[in-house]
């Protein structure tokens, strides 16, 4: 039988050893294993330290194709800002470096405004604006991104506190989304007073999506300012965030970064990959099934749970908590006496064994535990066989 050329070339094409030039496909490399660094499963959540989640194959695909491009970023940021702003419902909008990077540039543009001068002096803030209003109990690691501008961080307890507190180096007034249980100035009171007394307000709400409504609710409320982490529940790129609210805040954060080269934030770049990314990254969110997305926690859950009861003496419970990593966390305790290990020496065994497992750091002396909204297809059965498998052998 003669073959016709191409449907030759064709058929060899097809063939696993070679291309369609006939040369030995590339094989793709896993540098990750090449350097004999660990990878888990992710039973633990969105912490940094444990690079928080993994983007879809839509994102790598926008921004891989993004990555054969030149483009002026000032032109890609403003394009980008306008989408996500049209998107979420909020005047303006631009890709920070993180939900740390939209704090110091927020910041930042509540001091300087569009003051070419004030930009280019701070963190010197000789004669400017230099106070940020904070409530006692809402101090927190991440505000050393606020504190990089400059400023003084004016502590406060009552609504009181805040009016005493307020005078002509005010700056900015900073609330932590997640500590509003523990503030006496509730979230609508505290964007009421700065309204009132014309104080622009900022909510750090960096890891507080899910729900996805989290994402307009804050500036719809009042806030000039909002951040949300883009590498977390979104999905975006790990070193990406969103800034949202005022546009004259907004344009001003701009200019107090990259690629300005003499502004506070010149090194927390974003390039035009994590600009295309994070815009990819939220519009699928946004479309997400999330009601079948809760399920299929409740399922992963329930698997872990199951076999973990078949092991004397344990039990088990679910707690969501309200407001920051607002998913399931599955809590197991078991009586010590009976299964002789604890919860800290479980958690060991599972990120020592193989595959290596990452349970919640929230785990303590009482308690193991998991959640599984960053886990893949068929993790949570894994992580159900080894957690009923090292506590059986502890109960032996």
């Amino acid at each position: 039988m003669i073959f016709g050329r191409r449907p030759f070339l064709g058929a060899l094409g097809s063939l696993p050893l070679f291309s369609r030039a006939g040369l030995a496909a590339p094989r793709r490399r896993d540098v990750i294993s090449e350097l004999g660094v660990r990878t888990f499963i992710n039973a633990a959540g969105t912490y940094t330290m444990l690079t928080a989640s993994l983007m879809p194959d839509e994102v790598m695909e926008a921004m891989r194709e993004a990555s054969k491009h030149y483009v002026n970023l000032n032109e890609l940021q403003d394009a980008v800002g306008r989408r996500i702003a049209e998107l979420l419902g909020c005047e303006a909008a631009m890709v920070t470096s993180g939900a740390a990077g939209a704090l110091t540039v927020g910041t930042a543009a509540c001091i300087t405004g569009k003051d070419p001068d004030k930009i280019r002096r701070i963190p010197d803030l000789t004669g400017m604006k230099s106070e940020v209003i904070i409530q006692k109990s809402h101090r927190y690691g991440y505000d050393h991104a606020v504190r990089a501008v400059g400023i003084r961080m004016v502590e406060v307890e009552t609504a009181a506190d805040f009016e005493r507190a307020l005078n002509e180096r005010t700056a900015m007034a900073l609330f932590f989304n997640d500590a509003d249980p523990r503030g006496q100035i509730k979230i609508e009171q505290f964007v009421a007073l700065c309204r009132k007394h014309g104080i622009p307000s900022f909510n750090d709400a960096a890891a507080d999506v899910p729900p996805v409504e989290n994402l307009s609710k804050y500036t719809r409320m009042g806030f000039d300012l909002v951040t949300f982490s883009g590498g977390k529940g979104i999905r975006g790129p790990q070193s990406a965030g969103l800034l949202l609210g005022r546009k004259d805040l907004i344009e001003a954060a701009r200019l107090n970064t990259s690629p300005y080269s003499d502004s506070i934030a010149r090194g927390m770049k974003v390039n035009k990959e994590e600009m295309v990314g994070m815009l990819v990254a939220l519009e699928l969110y946004l479309k997400k099934d999330h009601a079948a997305e809760a399920r299929e926690w409740d399922r992963r859950v329930d698997v872990i749970a199951r076999e973990a009861k078949k092991v004397k003496s344990v039990t088990t419970d679910v707690v969501v908590p309200p407001i920051a990593n607002h998913t399931p966390h599955l809590r197991i305790r078991w009586d010590q006496n009976v299964v002789k290990i604890t919860p800290p020496e479980v958690m060991k065994q599972l990120r020592e064994g193989r595959p290596s497992i990452e349970a919640c750091p929230m785990t303590n002396k009482e308690a193991l535990v998991f959640t599984v909204w960053m886990m893949q297809k068929g993790d949570a059965e894994i992580v159900a066989r080894r957690v009923r498998e090292i506590l059986a052998r502890a109960a032996a």
